[in-house]
């Protein structure tokens, strides 16, 4: 009995150690499972959390509705001045060796006034032989006259014939015909030698002289001097052809010399008419009142207006160019990036002018243009216009 005894006793543990062992097993299944229960729940969440930031990714980009607004259009150039007519004297007659020059360079001088005397001594010997050719002329004129008026007394008492007479009249035409051949002659040569000396065809500011007393010139010595007529200048500047398109003739212009601080009110007075088909450019001429500090030859600065205009102003960081030319990204109704060309005018502290591409209604970028492309999907921020 002891020993059937022991044995239902060692049969009762170890029916409590599996039943120990099954709760063991129950409850470390269970932990497993909470805790895979909570691994999901933690990947779900996290991943809930992630999906935030995905949308949030987008691109935020401050852009700007620019609007319009009345500017005035100014045109920057540089360029040289010079006369607005610049005269070139020389010689007319057939020259000699100068005697005298009365001017300088600077001086004021009149139409027809001398700028330089040349020797005339021969050419005033054979004006006075051709003057004494004319008294001999009128004498022989003379002579013939009082011949063909006795002739006429004495034809009426037949002491000569109709063809002597006839003959003495002949005589009388030939003699007169010479008075008139060396008068002028005579004309001729008072004439050339009025040409001798080196006149101003017109009134003006003296820009240079090329001469001196007892140089020999003729005819192609060439220009003696440099007249400005009436002291006009002009400055001449080379513009862009679509910079040529925004400007009129009389439109005003203030030009400053290199150098200084003077400012001088002028004007357009000449576009040019053709445009350079390798520079693409053409020539404006400013016409300008005479100053001293506007000396022909040096250079200048000038800002040339073209009116008033209603164009949308950009600040300069929205605007790019690239070999295509200049550019902006708008961004359209989808809120994706597009570009759009434009024509930029002036540039100052401002910003930029748009000539043309915009008409001031778009969402323009202001900045960050070199980190986006056509049709990237952004989230517009607008700033207020300036």
């Amino acid at each position: 009995m002891n020993m059937e005894a022991g044995i239902s006793g060692i049969g009762a543990e170890e029916v409590d150690f599996e039943l120990r062992r099954r709760r063991r097993r129950i409850v470390t299944v269970s932990v497993v499972s909470i805790l895979i229960l909570f691994a999901a729940i933690w990947a779900w969440t996290h991943r809930k959390a992630d999906t935030g930031p995905v949308l949030d990714a987008t691109p935020r980009v401050s852009v700007i509705v620019p609007g319009t607004q009345q500017i005035a259009k100014i045109v920057p150039a540089v360029g040289n001045i010079g006369a607005r007519r610049d005269m070139q004297v020389g010689i007319a007659g057939e020259g000699g060796r100068v005697v005298r020059v009365l001017v300088e360079p600077g001086d004021w001088v009149t139409a027809g006034q001398t700028l330089a005397i040349i020797d005339r001594s021969v050419q005033s010997q054979q004006a006075a032989a051709l003057s004494a050719s004319i008294a001999q002329a009128r004498a022989d004129a003379a002579l013939a006259r009082a011949n063909l008026e006795r002739a006429k007394k004495l034809v009426g008492n037949g002491f000569i014939s109709r063809a002597d007479l006839d003959t003495k009249q002949a005589a009388l035409d030939s003699a007169n015909a010479r008075v008139a051949v060396a008068a002028a002659q005579y004309s001729q040569q008072r004439a050339m030698i009025g040409r001798l000396d080196v006149t101003a065809p017109t009134g003006g500011l003296v820009l240079t002289r090329s001469v001196e007393a007892g140089q020999i010139v003729g005819a192609g010595t060439g220009a003696l001097f440099r007249i400005a007529e009436n002291g006009a200048m002009e400055m001449q500047a080379r513009l862009a052809e679509e910079d040529l398109a925004r400007l009129h003739v009389g439109g005003p212009a203030t030009v400053t010399p290199v150098g200084t601080d003077l400012k001088v009110a002028g004007q357009i007075w000449q576009i040019s008419p053709v445009i350079d088909p390798t520079s693409r450019q053409g020539t404006v001429r400013i016409a300008l009142p005479f100053n001293e500090a506007l000396r022909p030859g040096g250079f200048a600065n000038a800002q040339i207006g073209g009116g008033q205009g209603t164009v949308p102003l950009l600040p300069e960081a929205a605007v790019m160019s690239d070999d295509k030319g200049n550019f902006v990204y708008l961004i359209n109704k989808a809120n994706q990036v597009e570009r759009r060309p434009v024509k930029v005018g002036d540039v100052d502290d401002r910003g930029v002018t748009i000539i043309s591409g915009l008409n001031g209604t778009e969402k323009v970028v202001i900045s960050a243009g070199a980190f986006l492309h056509p049709g990237d999907k952004v989230v517009p921020v607008r700033v207020a216009a300036r």
